[in-house]
């Protein structure tokens, strides 16, 4: 690759060249390459750091004086020859010495997308893998690294390694320090894996950053992706309880029985399909991060949470029901563990193999595999994502919600089934359909639950909601003891009246105004606004038990 030497210092006879590999050449090809465009750099704002490198190349020192490596190939004779021999040449072997120095490490790694496929032979390894696809790697050795592979193989095979070079951050401590022996913050991964789990790391690290940018490793975020991956468990365990479903069945069952399917099935199969569109527009784009955290979102917050909770209830209806309901559970459950296998591989294949009974289910592509890792990578359906179904359970779910929120300000027990009406207006055939859920996912009596169109007369000393054009009122007699609550909140409203006027003096003191530091002054106010919050919510709900 144009080798050449300079002499340097002697330090043992015939032993001290160092070798150079002029640059200028192979830098134009690497950087022609990404400014064609035959090679994108994600982010693209470190095009300009690969173009200053480039663009002011230097020679290229390639001897290293270290104990390891891949030794020169180069050798000197009695009287002063230095043989180069070619790659088909036999080595020197009588009277000749070899250098003793190795190729610079970035040389020998430079060498790596192709050597490692027999080149400079053409082997069918060669022409099928060669070049490969994307580079993903730390921004911090973009030149030393990177840049050196594209160099190399532009210029010994004629071709750009890959066609995307993916930068990721550093990672850090969880206060954003490099780590550092000196600091005394250096993270030894094998410890976090065997205390958290080699999927809770593998995930944080995943989701945690954004391209090219830093990452702070915080241990409570590694703790809650330990504690995603039990709820992964723990869901697959419930479903698999549940399932009375036939392994042979194709994947299409699913849309064969969309007659059968409550509001809750076709709202879960819409959000599940709109998530794999986002996945794979945010895959596409390299935003792995995002892509990580809108799986955890769905798995968590809408499949184990609502859907599992609703499933429970349907599968103690009628036994069309609970054959939709079972096959609901199974197709989101098992392709959200194949949408989620590149981020937490491991506890996604256990849980796959208990799910599809070793392998025997029929995969969206008609194939039966042994692995998570050999099934197709899902793909949406756009025709089961549906707007007004996720409209009408949104509604559900806000009023679920507001039902439970007065249920924990007045501290009902959670057993405790209440009392509630409902003004529905247009909405009341979709509340009245949803009664069952409502009822026990909102803990209140389906004997008390009741649903019209309007109310002729509102009820009194009632919690009244409002939920979009819908009206929800909470008879509190049967919530709470009201004298005993009055009692409560007065008490509560002049501790907060209290802190009020304690803040407010504080902060109409000029002299502490002016003498505190900023940040003090900040949080006194910040405090006032708070408490002054707090007042109003407690006369609302005084004015409420009037």
């Amino acid at each position: 690759v144009g080798i050449s030497q300079r002499g340097g210092e002697v330090i043992e006879p015939l032993l001290s060249e160092q070798w150079f590999v002029r640059t200028e050449q192979m830098a134009k090809m690497a950087l022609d390459a990404v400014k064609e465009g035959r090679t994108k750099i994600v982010p693209e704002r470190f095009e300009k750091v690969y173009y200053h490198w480039l663009e002011n190349i230097e020679d290229w020192c390639i001897s290293r004086q270290l104990w390891w490596g891949h030794r020169i190939p180069v050798w000197y004779t009695a009287d002063g020859e230095i043989i180069v021999p070619g790659p088909d040449d036999p080595e020197p072997t009588e009277g000749a010495i070899q250098d003793p120095d190795v190729l610079d490490t970035w040389f020998s790694s430079g060498l790596w997308p192709f050597s490692t496929l027999g080149w400079p032979d053409e082997t069918p390894d060669l022409e099928y893998f060669y070049p490969t696809s994307v580079m993903e790697t730390g921004y911090d050795i973009l030149f030393f690294w990177v840049a050196r592979m594209m160099m190399l193989g532009c210029y010994l095979t004629g071709k750009e390694p890959f066609h995307t070079i993916y930068l990721h951050g550093l990672v850090r401590d969880e206060h954003g320090r490099k780590m550092s022996k000196s600091y005394g913050n250096v993270v030894n991964p094998l410890e976090v894996m065997d205390q958290f789990g080699t999927d809770a790391l593998r995930f944080t690290l995943a989701t945690s950053g954004t391209p090219g940018q830093d990452l702070n490793l915080n241990p409570q975020r590694i703790e809650a992706a330990r504690n995603f991956a039990n709820k992964i468990w723990n869901i697959t365990r419930f479903v698999i309880s549940k399932l009375q479903i036939d392994h042979s069945l194709d994947q299409s069952t699913i849309y064969n029985l969309q007659s059968a399917m409550t509001l809750a099935d076709r709202w879960i199969l819409s959000r599940y399909n709109r998530l794999l569109a986002d996945v794979d527009r945010l895959m596409q784009a390299y935003n792995f991060g995002e892509a990580g955290r809108q799986i955890q979102d769905f798995l968590w917050s809408e499949f184990a949470d609502w859907y599992v909770e609703v499933a429970k209830t349907q599968l103690d209806e009628d036994e069309t029901t609970q054959r939709a309901t079972q096959t609901v559970l199974f197709h989101v459950l098992e392709g959200s563990l194949r949408l989620l296998h590149p981020f937490m591989p491991f506890v996604t294949e256990e849980a796959w193999q208990y799910l599809t009974d070793d392998g025997r289910w029929t995969t969206d592509d008609g194939r039966q595999v042994q692995s998570i890792m050999l099934a197709v990578y899902p793909q949406a359906n756009t025709s089961t994502i549906s707007d007004d179904a996720e409209r009408d359970w949104a509604l559900v779910q806000d009023l679920i919600v507001a039902i439970r929120n007065i249920r924990n300000e007045y501290k009902v027990e959670p057993a405790r089934f209440i009392a509630a009406t409902v003004a529905a207006g247009e909405r009341v055939g979709l509340l009245e359909a949803q009664r069952a859920q409502i009822s026990r996912l909102a803990r209140v009596a389906d004997d008390q639950l009741m649903i019209a169109e309007r109310m002729a007369v509102k009820p009194e000393q009632a919690a009244a909601l409002v939920i979009r054009d819908v009206e929800i009122f909470l008879p509190l007699a049967g919530l709470v003891d009201l004298d005993a609550e009055r009692e409560r909140l007065q008490k509560e409203l002049q501790a907060a009246e209290a802190e009020v006027d304690r803040r407010g003096a504080k902060l109409n003191n000029a002299s502490f105004v002016e003498r505190a530091p900023a940040a003090v002054v900040q949080r006194e106010r910040d405090g006032l606004a708070a408490a002054q919050a707090t007042v109003e919510r407690l006369r609302a709900r005084l004015e409420q038990l009037a």
